[in-house]
């Protein structure tokens, strides 16, 4: 395979996963409502991170989500050092 037909993969994946995720929200919301967003008083987590080059910085709301965001960072160094060498 292509490393130019690897990008346009991923870029598709990446694109259908934003799809997915808010369709999700969207239904998520049509199903719970206004009154239910009301009574439902949930704690938002997040969390991000911004590569530039092999060098991450993460950031979020609480230890739990950094822990996770810190998973998928380490994934995309990897990755990114895959594609480096094996190009």
């Amino acid at each position: 395979m292509k490393i130019i037909t690897l990008g346009f993969l991923l870029v598709f994946i990446g694109i259908l996963v934003i799809l997915a995720g808010i369709v999700i929200m969207a239904y998520q919301s049509w199903k719970t409502g206004v009154e239910g967003m009301e009574e439902q008083k949930t704690g938002m987590r997040g969390g991000g991170v911004i590569m530039i080059g092999p060098i991450p910085i993460i950031f979020g709301t609480d230890v739990g989500a950094l822990k996770l965001v810190m998973i998928f960072a380490i994934v995309l160094m990897v990755i990114a050092a895959i594609l480096f060498f094996f190009h």
